[in-house]
């Protein structure tokens, strides 16, 4: 027998940083385009506007991720748990999820991965959010200061390249990270329903389905009826 459950599955910290860092991320996309495009692109206003705003927003981004880092690995502590891919994952888990991804879900299979607090991600969200929270943010943050402080950094900018090659370098990194986020949001969607996941980002409550044997059924109807006995006394 199938029953339906909310887990909460996102907790406030989480679900602040999230939305903070979609919107900063959204602020950069736009400012760093216009910055990149200035003779196409003017949403903005001005280039130094765009510049301003670009700035501000990559360092909300930074703060945002900083405090993300603080809260897995020193809050939580389940920073590995989550977000390193195990062994089981990298032999079989992948594979049965980019079936499920690929080919299943469109014949109306359930999705082999059912998250959990302790377990929220599966095989192929931990692989590609290790790379992206570990080594593409870090480096587009990264980049970003160095470019926002050309004359204290400058010697260490000539010893990587030069100048020209951090821009290039910067776009590049930003331009693969904007390029995930149709898949992310595409992926939020794959649900038992499509708005599930997203609508667990905004409450920290997600509805799943679990499998229940008649007997553990029949089991705890006699303790919600006992229960409800006590409750009338």
């Amino acid at each position: 027998m199938v029953k339906k459950k909310k887990i909460y599955l996102q907790p406030t910290p989480v679900r602040i940083w999230h939305w903070l860092n979609a919107f900063g991320i959204m602020t950069l996309i736009v400012s760093g385009t216009q910055i990149r495009f200035p003779e196409f692109i003017h949403v903005l206003g001005s280039y130094k506007a765009a510049v301003y705003l670009h700035n501000t927003a990559g360092f909300v981004v930074a703060l945002s991720f900083s405090l993300w880092f603080f809260y897995y690995m020193f809050v939580s502590r389940t920073m590995a748990d989550l977000y390193v891919p195990k062994a089981v994952d990298l032999k079989s888990g992948i594979i049965r999820q980019a079936k499920f991804y690929f080919l299943t879900y469109f014949l109306g299979w359930d999705n082999p991965h059912h998250p959990t607090p302790e377990n929220k991600f599966n095989s192929m969200q931990k692989s590609v959010y290790l790379g992206i929270m570990f080594v593409l943010v870090p480096l587009v943050s990264l980049s970003g200061i160095f470019l926002t402080n050309v004359e204290p950094l400058r010697s260490l900018i000539v010893m990587i390249g030069g100048l020209k090659l951090l821009v290039g370098l910067h776009f590049i990194l930003a331009c693969c990270l904007t390029a995930f986020l149709p898949t992310h949001i595409y992926l939020a969607t794959l649900g038992h329903t499509p708005m599930e996941h997203i609508k667990a980002m905004w409450t920290g409550w997600e509805e799943t389905k679990v499998e229940v044997s008649e007997g553990a059924n029949k089991n705890q109807k006699e303790m919600d009826d006992i229960y409800a006995e006590q409750r009338a006394a």
